[in-house]
C-alpha cells in the first residue's frame, strides 16, 4: 500500500509530455490530411490522461486529498473535458456495487443492457439496439468520448457537488482551447473530420480500457448478499498481456486486486496479485483470468444472449 512517487513522477511526465507533443504537432502540420494521424495519437494520450485522472481520484497518487482534487480538476476538466468530480462520485458507487444492476452506475440500462432483467423491462431505444447489441458495442463506442463531455456538462447540476465553480471554469475553457485551437488551424471541413476521428478514437479506447474488466461477469441484484471479497472478485476479471497490456490499460488489467485495494498505486497491484490469488483459492471463490481478446469475447457473448429473448419477440 506504499505510495510510489517516483512511478507516478515518471508516468506524469511521459503522459502529459506526449498530450503536449501532440498538440505541439498539430500547430505545425496545420491544414493538412496528416492531422487524421494526429487525432489518432492524441486520442491515446486523451486515453492515457483519463486513467490517471483514475488513479488520482483513488488517492494513489498523492496523500493529500485536495492536492489529489486540484491535480484531478486540472487533467480531467482542463485536460481532457471530463468532469473529475461528476466521474468519481459515479465511480465511487461502482466500486461501492461492482455489476449490480440496481446500485451501479456502468451497468444502467440506458442503451445497452446487462441482465434479462433489464432486457425483460427494456423499451424505446435500449430495447430496439438490445436485440443486436453484441454487433453495435464497438460502434457505439464511437460515441462514448462525446457521451463523457456530455455527462460531464449535465453532471455541473447534480447537488452537493464540490468545487463547482472551478469545474464549471475548467470545462469551459476546456472547450474553448479544444474547439478554437482546431477551428484556428483547419479549415471548417477538416476540423470536423478531426473532431469526429478524435473523439471516435478515444471513446473506443476508453471502452477498450474499462470493458474487460467486468463486461460479461456475473450481474448481481438484491437476491445475491455477497461479502466484500466475493461481491469485489466475483464480478471482476483480470487481463494478462505483459508489460503493453498493462500499458494500455493502465494497471486496470488488475481489476480485482484494484476492487480489493483501490488506493493501492498501480504499479504495486502485479506484487498484491499471487497473494490474493492464493487467497481466493485456499476460499474457493473463483479468481477470473484471461487474454485481452478473450475478454472481449466474453463481453460481446454475454451481451448477445442478454439480447436474445428481444429478438425471440420480433
Amino acid at each position: 500500500m506504499e505510495r510510489r512517487p517516483v512511478y507516478y513522477a515518471a508516468r506524469i511526465s511521459v503522459v502529459m509530455g506526449l498530450f503536449a507533443a501532440g498538440w505541439v504537432a498539430f500547430a505545425l502540420v496545420g491544414d493538412s490530411w496528416w492531422q487524421l494521424l494526429i487525432a489518432v495519437f492524441l486520442a491515446a494520450t486523451f486515453g492515457q490522461v483519463a486513467l490517471l485522472a483514475h488513479d488520482l481520484a483513488h488517492g494513489q497518487v498523492f496523500p493529500s486529498r485536495r492536492t489529489s482534487a486540484n491535480a484531478g480538476l486540472l487533467v480531467g476538466n482542463l485536460g481532457i473535458g471530463l468532469s473529475y468530480g461528476w466521474w468519481q462520485d459515479k465511480h465511487t458507487r461502482h466500486h461501492a456495487n461492482p455489476n449490480h444492476e440496481d446500485h451501479d452506475p456502468d451497468v444502467a440500462p440506458d442503451f445497452l443492457l446487462w441482465s434479462a432483467k433489464q432486457a425483460e423491462a427494456a423499451r424505446g431505444l435500449p430495447r430496439f439496439i438490445g436485440r443486436w447489441q453484441a454487433f453495435l458495442f464497438f460502434p457505439l463506442l464511437t460515441l462514448e468520448g462525446l457521451n463523457l463531455h456530455i455527462s460531464s456538462v449535465r453532471g455541473l447540476r447534480r447537488e452537493g457537488l464540490k468545487n463547482r465553480t472551478a469545474e464549471g471554469l475548467l470545462l469551459l475553457a476546456h472547450f474553448v482551447l479544444y474547439l478554437g485551437g482546431v477551428f484556428a488551424v483547419l479549415p471548417v471541413g477538416k476540423a470536423l473530420l478531426f473532431l469526429v476521428v478524435h473523439q471516435a478514437c478515444f471513446g473506443v479506447y476508453l471502452g477498450c480500457t474499462f470493458a474487460p474488466n467486468h463486461k460479461g461477469m456475473p450481474v448481481l441484484t438484491a437476491e445475491d448478499e455477497l461479502d466484500f471479497l466475493r461481491r469485489q472478485v466475483l464480478t471482476s476479471r483480470n487481463v494478462r498481456g505483459g508489460r503493453v497490456v498493462n500499458t494500455a490499460l493502465g494497471g486496470l488489467n488488475f481489476q480485482i486486486e484494484h476492487h480489493l485495494f483501490p488506493g493501492m498505486p498501480t504499479p504495486n497491484l502485479r506484487k498484491a496479485q499471487p497473494l490474493v490469488r492464493e487467497h481466493c483459492e485456499s476460499l474457493g471463490v473463483a479468481y477470473v483470468e484471461c487474454g485481452l481478446l478473450a475478454s472481449w469475447g466474453q463481453a460481446m457473448r454475454h451481451l448477445h444472449e442478454v439480447g436474445a429473448p428481444l429478438r425471440a419477440r420480433r
